[in-house]
C-alpha cells in the first residue's frame, strides 16, 4: 500500500519547525511542504509562541537538546527571537513558487538557528537566496509581488481553516500531528495508513 499523503505546515522562525524540517524528507519524503505565517495561525487560535510566555527558558532548553540529538549542531538565538516571521514566509512561498520551496526554506532556518541571523531582516533573506541559488534582485521583488502575499495568506488561512493551531504540524490522512515529536508518529501513520 502507498504512503498516505502527508501535508507539513511549518513557520521558518519556529524552532521546532526547522528541527523537523531537517528530518522530514526522510521520515515523510513525498510530504507537499507548506510555509505560514505562525502569527496569524497562533492568532486565529487565540494562542500565542512559547517563546514569549513563562515556558520559554524550558522550551529553549528543548530545543537545544533536540538539535544536539539529531546531530545539528549548538544552536545560536537569533536576536531578537522570536521576531516577524512574515517577510519570510513570503520569501518562502515566492522560492515554492520557484520550486525552490525545500532549499530555501533549510537554508533560512539553518541561517536562523545555526547562524543567529533575524528572518525579519532583508539582508538574512537574501542571503539564505543566495545560498540556494536565487537572484537576489527577484527575489526580492518576490517578498513584495500581490500574487505572493495572496498566495501566503491563501495558505495560512486554509491551515487554520483544517484545525492547525501551531507549527510545525503535519497532516497524514485527515490526522493531525502537532509538533516535532510527533514526526515521527506522522511518519509512521503514513506508512500504516
Amino acid at each position: 500500500m502507498p504512503d498516505a499523503k502527508a501535508v507539513f505546515y511549518f513557520a521558518a522562525m519556529s524552532p521546532y519547525s526547522w528541527l523537523s524540517a531537517e528530518r522530514i524528507g526522510t521520515l515523510l519524503p513525498s510530504a507537499e511542504w507548506l510555509p505560514v505565517t505562525a502569527a496569524f495561525i497562533f492568532k486565529a487560535a487565540g494562542r500565542r509562541s512559547w517563546g514569549l510566555t513563562d515556558e520559554r527558558t524550558r522550551g529553549i532548553a528543548d530545543c537545544e537538546q533536540r538539535a544536539s540529538e539529531h546531530g545539528l549542531g549548538p544552536i545560536v538565538w537569533p536576536d531578537p527571537w522570536p521576531t516577524n516571521d512574515v517577510p519570510v514566509a513570503r520569501a518562502m512561498t515566492f522560492a515554492g513558487m520557484q520550486g525552490l520551496l525545500k532549499q530555501y526554506a533549510l537554508s533560512a532556518m539553518r541561517l536562523a538557528f545555526l547562524e543567529g541571523a533575524d528572518l525579519a531582516e532583508a539582508d538574512s533573506l537574501l542571503e539564505a537566496g543566495r545560498r540556494c541559488g536565487m537572484d537576489g534582485a527577484i527575489l526580492a521583488e518576490g517578498i513584495e509581488d500581490p500574487a505572493v502575499k495572496s498566495r501566503l495568506r491563501e495558505v495560512t488561512d486554509g491551515a487554520s481553516a483544517v484545525g492547525v493551531f501551531g507549527v510545525p504540524t503535519v497532516i497524514v490522512g485527515g490526522e493531525h500531528f502537532w509538533g516535532d515529536d510527533r514526526l515521527l508518529e506522522a511518519s509512521r501513520h503514513a506508512r500504516g495508513a
